[in-house]
Formats: C-alpha cells, sequence, structure tokens
C-alpha cells in the first residue's frame, strides 16, 4: 500500500510549529483545508505549517461516519449509520468492523500502520528544526481517535493533542503501548465533542477522557449541547483558544 498523501500549508512568517489535522471516515486533507484559510485569513498562526494527511482509501467492513467536514457541506454524504459496506474501499485510516462499539475495533493491524505514519510526520518535523513541543497533533471523529491513539504513544513530547468526536482505540491494550520514559503524561489533550452525537456516542468521548485520566494524562472535555456529528463554530474557536495556549506565537525569539 503506498504512504498517505497530505496536503501541505505552510507557514506565512517564520516556520516555528506545525499542526497536523487528521479528517474522519470518507473524508480527505482537503475537507480540512478551511480550518488553515479560515486562520489566514484573520491573520492568526501565521508562524505554523498545517498538515491535512490524506487517508489511503482502503476496504470498510462497516459504514459508520462517511461524514465530511463542516468546511465542505455541499459535499455531505449523509449518515449511514450501521450499514454493511461490504468491503468498499473509501478513505479510512482504519477498518471499520463494529459500529456498536467504536471502541473495540479489531483492526490493530490498520490500526497500528496509521500509528507509524502519524509518527513519521511528527519525526520529519523534528528533523526539519521543529521542537516536538512545537508540534500539534489533532483530528476529527477516526482521525481524532488516530491523533489521540498516536499522540499518547509518541516517545516525542508534543505541544499539544487535540480530538473532536473521537473516541480511544485498543482501549484495553493501549495502557501497554505507552512509551516507557519521556511521552506525553504532562502534554495538554483537549477533546470537544456533540451531547446529540448519533455517531459516535457522548459517552464513548466521556469514557475515552476518563481513561486517559486514569492512565494519568491531563485531559480537558468540553460537551457541546445539541451538536450532532459535526464541528459547530463554538467548537472551532475553542480549538483555537487550545492552539494559542499550546503553540504562542515566538516572533524573533529562538524556537529552541
Amino acid at each position: 500500500m503506498p504512504p498517505p498523501t497530505a496536503l501541505i500549508i505552510p507557514a506565512v512568517k517564520r516556520h516555528t510549529a506545525t499542526v497536523i489535522m487528521a479528517h474522519g471516515l470518507g473524508d480527505s486533507g482537503a475537507g480540512w483545508v478551511g480550518l488553515a484559510e479560515n486562520w489566514r485569513r484573520r491573520q492568526k498562526f501565521e508562524e505554523v505549517k498545517f498538515i491535512f494527511p490524506n487517508a489511503p482509501a482502503i476496504p470498510i467492513t462497516v459504514v459508520c461516519a462517511p461524514l465530511p467536514s463542516p468546511f465542505t457541506a455541499r459535499r455531505r454524504i449523509g449518515l449511514m449509520k450501521g450499514l454493511q459496506n461490504g468491503g468498499m474501499r473509501m478513505p479510512g485510516w482504519h477498518d471499520i468492523t463494529n459500529f456498536s462499539d467504536l471502541q473495540t475495533q479489531s483492526d490493530e493491524a490498520g490500526i497500528t500502520r496509521s500509528q507509524s505514519y502519524f509518527h513519521s510526520l511528527i519525526s520529519s518535523e523534528i528533523q526539519s528544526g521543529i521542537p516536538s513541543s512545537r508540534i500539534i497533533l489533532g483530528g476529527f471523529s477516526q482521525g481524532g481517535a488516530m491523533a489521540i491513539f498516536s499522540g499518547v504513544t509518541s516517545k516525542e513530547k508534543l505541544g499539544g493533542i487535540f480530538g473532536m468526536s473521537c473516541y480511544l482505540l485498543m482501549h484495553n491494550k493501549v495502557e501497554s503501548l505507552l512509551p516507557r520514559e519521556g511521552g506525553n503524561k504532562e502534554t495538554r489533550i483537549w477533546m470537544g465533542h456533540g451531547d446529540s452525537d448519533p455517531l459516535v456516542r457522548p459517552e464513548w468521548g466521556q469514557k475515552t477522557a476518563q481513561k486517559l485520566r486514569d492512565m494519568g494524562f491531563g485531559v480537558e472535555l468540553k460537551m457541546y449541547r445539541g451538536l450532532e456529528h459535526s464541528a459547530d463554530p463554538e467548537e472551532i474557536d475553542d480549538v483555537e483558544r487550545f492552539l494559542n495556549g499550546s503553540i504562542p506565537p515566538l516572533g524573533d525569539q529562538p524556537s529552541l
């Protein structure tokens, strides 16, 4: 399988930080480029390089959320909750085999393959001169699940991890996969979740936050009243505040 591709939005000023944003099932990196475009218009995060990876097209057993981002509403496919997909290929970070509980996925090979890819993106940014503490890993839905999983299992101390409408992958095994030294126990983790989400249930987000806390991570979880499986302007504003607090502009200060 060829490695995933990615859309890159370079920093406008001196590159001092990087944000990696992973899309959900059935979407693409282009679905979330509107985040960077919105911030560029408002002269926000001008020192930040944005990476929007494209998941590979893989066979998906059960369609649960082939839902593009809020920035591509014209391309919405609609909710196809729990339908058998017959192995049809679509962009995905791992196979969905059981919609009744997304946290109990059996596609460990797909999950670890995508984990390795996200870790490679982090390594590439570090090799280019960006400190790991100035790298943010985040995502939405399946992409958010991969961001949380890849972030907490990374040996590199990141600047922050965020996930919207997501869940914890391999939750019965993830603790054994944490690095023995270093890691992200001191890294800020932010989660947002709609309290009316019919796909990734609100309690899954709440259980994810609690499991991470039980493992020693500091997690902030915000629930959004009436929000279904999507992101709204209030949540995007909260992501912006999270980034502002995690990777503030350095100006002429050294980045190390």
